[in-house]
């Protein structure tokens, strides 16, 4: 089984309207999906914005459904020139921003236990993401995603995130769902959708957003297809 979680409804309802034989059950907050994607069995969650709704909707999904490989889907912000709306970021590493006890002498983005600034994302999986993302025609770059509780908008705080963390993307969860699944040692991988530039401010997010999403249940949809036929990430397939 593929557990797939994003943030808000535009990034998934249109892959739960997808799903076949599909029955949910609520957890809390939050509403898990689960039946067949495209040939896939999968196991749907929108988490909610932030941090700790996506690491509490990533841990109860790996506790009760027992995913394979957990994928973190939805929008994100760019951190440099040549990233565009509508392109893609397949995560290399996923950073939190916002962790920082840099005064005791710790790296920016060190996680206190697991004692990591990057975590790594799964190699099989990021590779039938970045083939999927090829073959619907979209530009694919692979680099670390930075998530922090902050939506950022500020161009300089952008330049230190990708000069820093050699981060090509922002967002507000995958470092949570990450860390859940690097603990619980589940494979881990991260597909995000541009919807605002570099150099944007906020204010294109709402109207890209939906772009962005629809660009994205493409790539979604023929990683499907691979995944269905790929042993190499698919344990049961």
């Amino acid at each position: 089984m593929l557990g797939i979680i994003g943030a808000m409804d535009k990034e998934v309802d249109a892959l739960r309207e997808a799903i076949a034989a599909r029955r949910e059950e609520q957890v809390g907050f939050t509403r898990y999906t689960l039946g067949e994607l495209y040939g896939v069995s999968v196991c749907l969650a929108r988490c909610g914005i932030g941090k700790v709704h996506a690491a509490l909707c990533a841990q109860a999904m790996i506790l009760r459904y027992h995913p394979d490989a957990l994928l973190n889907i939805g929008v994100a912000g760019a951190l440099r020139d040549g990233i565009t709306v509508g392109d893609m970021v397949v995560a290399k590493s996923a950073v939190q921003h916002d962790m920082d006890t840099t005064p005791i002498g710790d790296p920016l983005g060190l996680i206190s236990g697991p004692n990591i600034v990057h975590i790594p994302c799964d190699e099989a999986l990021s590779r039938l993401l970045l083939e999927a993302a090829a073959e619907c025609g979209f530009k694919a770059v692979r680099a670390a995603v930075a998530t922090g509780d902050q939506f950022i908008a500020d161009t300089a705080k952008k330049d230190f995130l990708s000069d820093y963390f050699d981060a090509a993307a922002c967002d507000m969860e995958g470092g949570a769902i990450a860390q859940c699944c690097y603990e619980m040692g589940v494979p881990y991988a991260a597909l995000r959708a541009i919807s605002d530039t570099r150099l944007g401010d906020g204010r294109e997010y709402g109207e890209k957003a939906s772009f962005a999403c629809e660009r994205e249940q493409r790539v979604l949809k023929k990683l499907m297809e691979k995944y269905a036929l790929n042993s190499e990430v698919n344990r049961h397939g």
